[in-house]
Formats: C-alpha cells, sequence, structure tokens
C-alpha cells in the first residue's frame, strides 16, 4: 500500500494535475477567503461562508484527483501487472485513494494561512468567552476533510468503472452534481410537505445527506455519529471499487460488453456482493 501510495503522489507532481488542481484551488479559494474574510465588515461571521465555498470550490475540482487513479492502469493495461503482483486488490485502491487524500491535506495546510488572517483580523482571544471561535475553525476544517473525502471515495469508485479519464471526470462531476441537486430540490419540497410518505422521505434523505451532516461541522459542533458516517461511505465506495476490480480480474480483464458502460460495472459488483459472480478472489 505505500508503495503505491507514494508512486501516485509522485505521479500527481510528474504531469501537471497536482500543481493545476492546487494551483486552482489556492487562487480560487484565496479570491473567496478576500471577499468572504478579508473585505468583509464581520470575517468571524463569515468562516462559514468560506468554508461552503471552498467545499463547492473542491466538488468541481475532485474529477481532477481522481479521474486517472485507476482508469489510466486500465488504458495502459498496467492493471493485470498490479493485479499479479503480490499486493492486494484491497492496498492497491486504498493506496491510491489516501494519495488523492494527500493532496486534499497538502491543498488544506497551505490553506491554513486563511486561519492565521481570521486571527489577525479579530480580537478573539483562545481565552475569552468568544474563544470558541477557534473551535468553531477546527470543526470546519475537519467537517471540510470529512466532506471532501466521500466525493474522492466516489470518483475512485467511477475510476475503476471505466478507462477513459475523460468520462471518469465526466461522470463523476454528473454524479456529484445530481447529489447535489436532490438535497437542493427535493429536500426542501420534502420538508414542507403534509404528506406522511414525503415526511419519510425527508427524514431518510435529511440522514443520507451530506450536507446536513456538513452543516453540523460548519455550526461548530463535533458528532461522532456524523464522522462515521463520513468514514463509513468512505469505506463502502472503496469496497464496491474493490469488488469491481475482483470481478474484472477473474473475468481475465475483459470490459463490460458495450453499451453497458457505469451499468455493467455496477452489475459487476453487486454480482460479487451476491456471490453471483463467480468464484471470490484477493481484496
Amino acid at each position: 500500500m505505500l508503495a503505491i501510495w507514494k508512486r501516485e503522489v509522485q505521479n500527481y507532481f510528474y504531469t501537471p494535475i497536482g500543481y493545476a488542481f492546487l494551483g486552482i484551488f489556492l487562487l480560487a479559494g484565496g479570491i473567496l477567503f478576500s471577499l468572504t474574510s478579508v473585505l468583509s465588515s464581520m470575517p468571524q461571521a463569515n468562516v462559514v461562508s468560506l468554508f461552503d465555498n471552498l467545499s463547492f470550490l473542491f466538488m468541481i475540482l475532485v474529477p481532477m484527483l481522481t479521474m486517472r487513479l485507476l482508469s489510466e492502469e486500465r488504458r495502459n493495461k498496467t492493471d493485470q501487472l498490479l493485479l499479479t503482483s503480490p499486493l492486494t486488490i484491497r492496498s492497491i485502491v486504498v493506496g491510491k485513494f489516501l494519495a488523492a487524500i494527500t493532496m486534499l491535506l497538502a491543498a488544506m495546510l497551505i490553506a491554513t494561512f486563511y486561519v492565521v488572517v481570521i486571527a489577525q483580523y479579530t480580537v478573539t482571544s483562545i481565552f475569552s468567552p468568544q474563544g470558541a471561535t477557534y473551535g468553531a475553525i477546527i470543526t470546519n476544517y475537519v467537517g471540510f476533510f470529512l466532506f471532501c473525502a466521500c466525493y474522492i471515495a466516489i470518483g475512485v469508485l467511477i475510476s475503476a468503472m471505466t478507462e477513459n479519464q475523460v468520462a471518469a471526470a465526466f461522470i463523476t462531476s454528473g454524479a456529484i452534481l445530481v447529489l447535489q441537486l436532490l438535497e437542493l430540490a427535493l429536500l426542501p419540497n420534502f420538508a414542507n410537505s403534509a404528506n406522511p410518505f414525503l415526511s419519510f422521505l425527508f427524514a431518510i434523505f435529511s440522514w443520507l445527506s451530506f450536507y446536513a451532516r456538513y452543516s453540523t461541522f460548519t455550526a461548530g459542533m463535533l458528532s461522532l455519529a456524523d464522522v462515521l458516517y463520513y468514514i463509513s461511505f468512505c469505506g463502502i465506495m472503496l469496497f464496491l471499487a474493490i469488488r469491481i476490480i475482483d470481478r474484472r480480474r477473474w473475468s481475465g480483464g475483459r470490459d463490460a460488453p458495450a453499451g453497458e458502460g457505469a451499468a455493467g460495472a455496477w452489475k459487476a459488483a453487486f454480482a460479487s456482493l451476491t456471490g453471483r459472480g463467480g468464484k471470490g478472489g484477493r481484496a
């Protein structure tokens, strides 16, 4: 796993992808930070707005990090070398996931400059009654990290489904967009409905909602249930990616029939989970 992680991190900087991701994130993030905090008359009250903007920015950029992680191996036919190596599929997938997480952490580390500026622009002392502001900043960072990690996990799963990097990027963007539209369009309507069934759906979607749980962190609260939810979601996405690759290995590396696309990959994952996909393999 460590060797895969190291190779993928190096690949980010052997290609323009890593520099482009960090450059765009920090440039756009700096502009958003200036508009919401530095140039605002109430920088302390706009920390939440800043992290909301950064999370939206990351949703746009996440396909850059994940589109080539697994699809490139398949396109270059180097996936067979990995699958026949002593490494387990789990180590390969998790190592690539952690490489993308490392890039996220690098961006967040550099972005701690924002916190320093906020501290300079406020008179809050950590020992004063208003010192909870610093705790809110920490919970915002924790929530932002977990929120973005889930989108990286989605990107890793989609990258395992196709050998085309561009297709992986577009599908990842589409999946993230659909999730956001569902939350923005459905949840408000369900919340105001007197229909018991719609109220039931609202309760379910609210429990599954990324953003509803993320808002807990932006409010300055650290919830163990929300942390476990994000971690569990990442685990499920990576597990499905592992099962898809495992099934493809035991099928001799054959692609899904023409026209199936992502649907064929989901069928493969379901077949592996239900035990109808033939013999299992290393995970």
